[in-house]
């Protein structure tokens, strides 16, 4: 593969290395994304998670393909909930709060089920997992620290959901000088106008937090590139 590529994108077409671009896959956990977890348990209709679920497995082959550093991100906290602020803890209904019993085992703690990625998109052996306390994917983890020691400098940011989690490790990375591309189609939400919107905010004003493509194209600039 030649050391650059080019994908085509919103505001513009973003040329990366992927020797020094990795994947970012935050939070496709059982809870949020499967039938009878805790997403749907609050009345969200999860298939509109799991239509990002193919685009992601696409995409991750492509990446894996080309040797990128793929990383899987998760919320969740503690047993002993000490990581979880009480702004945190006391928002929603108390039955649906943070360490409360949920369908798939205490609702985002860490070792339960529902704290688990699905079986679709299972990290690999050696692809590092970030277990992450808050919304964004650098609050309180080592992933500066990963990215740092790695040589990365572009992030390829996928997942759910995408006004949320998304968002905030997108608008982190930006602030720490990374060049964050999103394929909209590899993220999605409960709510289809957020993430319409949230995906126009991040290529807006000349990319102001990044710039924003789709699978195909990503997979299309990585075919170009091994030829």
């Amino acid at each position: 593969m030649s050391t650059r590529i080019t994908v085509d994108a919103l505001p513009q077409p973003l040329t990366l290395d992927p020797a020094r671009t990795a994947v970012v896959i935050i939070d496709m956990q059982r809870d949020f994304i499967e039938p009878g977890g805790f997403g749907e348990s609050l009345g969200n209709d999860v298939s509109l998670l799991r239509a990002a679920i193919a685009p992601c497995q696409a995409l991750l082959a492509g990446a894996r393909q080309a040797g990128m550093l793929v990383i899987h991100t998760r919320e969740g906290h503690r047993p002993d909930l000490s990581d979880a602020p009480p702004a945190k803890l006391e928002r929603g209904a108390p039955s649906l709060r943070i360490g409360a019993a949920g369908p798939m085992g205490r609702i985002l703690v860490r070792g339960e089920p529902g704290h688990e990625l699905i079986p679709e998109l299972r990290p690999l052996d050696g692809e590092p997992v970030i277990d992450k306390p808050g919304k964004g994917a650098f609050y309180a983890t080592d992933l500066g620290a990963v990215l740092q020691h790695r040589g990365i400098e572009t992030l390829i940011v996928c997942g759910v959901t995408t006004e949320v989690c998304v968002h905030t490790t997108v608008r982190e990375a930006n602030d720490r000088g990374y060049r964050c591309l999103v394929p909209g189609d590899c993220c999605a939400s409960y709510f289809p106008e957020f993430h319409e919107a949230g995906l126009r905010m991040i290529a807006a004003q000349g990319g102001i937090f990044g710039w924003v493509s789709d699978s195909e194209r990503v997979l299309a600039g990585l075919s170009a590139g091994s030829h």
